[in-house]
């Protein structure tokens, strides 16, 4: 099962880093559109992390706030991402606010850890 959480978190990673690399390459450029990298990062982060929760649930009680604050936040990038996926160009607003959600919810999985006795 340990194995099984560790590609998860492999995977869910990828999927953000995918999402990111998406926005990233086109901080530059006038229009800014939903791309097929932000897509597939976005869906696979968000399915993976759904798994990865399933595998938590087996192996202890994992921090359901947190769990809940990027599921939220996730399920905010993807809904976005897929309603704007056929447009030719989005607002400069929606691409910087997917930028700092993307960010937001990378910072929540790194810097929200279980408290330490």
């Amino acid at each position: 099962m340990e194995t099984l959480r560790l590609v998860l978190l492999f995977v869910h990673i990828l999927g953000y880093a995918a999402l990111l690399g998406g926005l990233l390459v086109q901080v530059r450029d006038d229009d800014k559109r939903v791309n097929s990298l932000m897509r597939d990062g976005s869906g696979t982060a968000f399915l993976a992390g759904l798994l990865l929760v399933g595998v938590l649930e087996t192996l202890g009680s994992p921090d359901h706030a947190k769990i809940g604050v990027k599921f939220a936040i996730g399920l905010v990038i993807l809904v976005l991402v897929m309603v704007n996926m056929r447009k030719p160009s989005i607002p400069q607003g929606l691409y910087f606010g997917l930028l700092a959600l993307t960010i937001a919810n990378i910072a929540v999985a790194v810097f929200w850890s279980p408290a330490h006795a």
